[in-house]
């Protein structure tokens, strides 16, 4: 088994509980935690005696988003070199797995930017009342296209353009109306909800259960890559404006934007 430093990874049965670990600063997502969540995707799909797989997020959020000082404020030449703040691979873990077993987030408190992208690629979100979400590259100069995709592909309806373009932080209350989330539970049973969800999962053929989620996965992934090669041509991670967001974010002052 890896050597995890950043997440927490542990078999139950035949539930895995993959967990963000970076609790003092609110699972911010650097380079090291989407290695090892991606990491820990393959060993789950690889694990014969592992069918379903709970992530959650340690502290008081699932995940406040990107590590701003070592992602966004990479050196130019980095920038340039990597394609983008988030480096190579992203969030490449389930979209590259190979055995199509079901993918459950449990969330609370936050999810934002990186994390709304590393929840949004699972199959199914249990969310506890009061969890707040927001795609943070539209503020950060970054665009929303891909998180614009799923959310789209979840909800199938204009409130995936509203919260796309305006960048504004929504509820899980208000994303349930919209089939954003499966269920908004009581806080703190986020995580038992997920349990029991993934009981009800394991009651049937595991074959037929990887067959519908290697459908779903393989529609929104298709989506999904068109929208890359979109923002990739943009080069929106070397522009002003996205350098002044981050600035602005590490300073505490409010961004000052002016198109270029």
């Amino acid at each position: 088994m890896p050597s995890y430093e950043t997440i927490l990874y542990e078999r139950k049965g035949r539930v895995t509980y993959i967990t963000l670990n970076r609790p003092q600063i609110l699972n911010a997502v650097n380079d090291q935690l989407q290695h090892e969540v991606n990491d820990a995707f393959f060993e789950f799909d690889a694990d014969p005696e592992a069918y379903v797989a709970i992530l959650s997020g340690a502290g008081r959020a699932f995940s406040s988003g990107a590590d701003v000082k070592q992602r966004q404020l990479r050196p130019r030449e980095e920038l340039i070199r990597l394609g983008g703040p988030a480096g190579r691979g992203g969030g490449e873990g389930l979209g590259s797995t190979v055995n199509w077993k079901p993918v459950i987030a449990a969330v609370h408190g936050y999810a934002l930017g990186a994390g709304y992208a590393m929840m949004q690629g699972c199959d199914l979100i249990v969310a506890a009342e009061g969890t707040r979400f927001q795609i943070r590259e539209v503020q950060r100069g970054l665009g929303g296209a891909g998180h614009w995709v799923s959310t789209w592909f979840w909800t199938g309806d204009r409130f995936a353009n509203e919260v796309a373009i305006s960048g504004r932080m929504f509820t899980a209350e208000e994303g349930l109306q919209h089939g954003f989330v499966n269920r908004v539970v009581p806080a703190g049973q986020h995580l038992a909800v997920a349990e029991e969800l993934a009981e009800e999962i394991l009651k049937n053929p595991p074959l037929s259960v990887r067959a519908s989620v290697r459908m779903t996965r393989w529609y929104v992934r298709e989506m999904s890559r068109y929208a890359s090669l979109y923002s990739q041509g943009l080069k929106l991670h070397l522009t002003e404006d996205f350098h002044e967001s981050a600035m602005a974010f590490i300073e505490k002052r409010t961004a000052v934007f002016h198109g270029r």
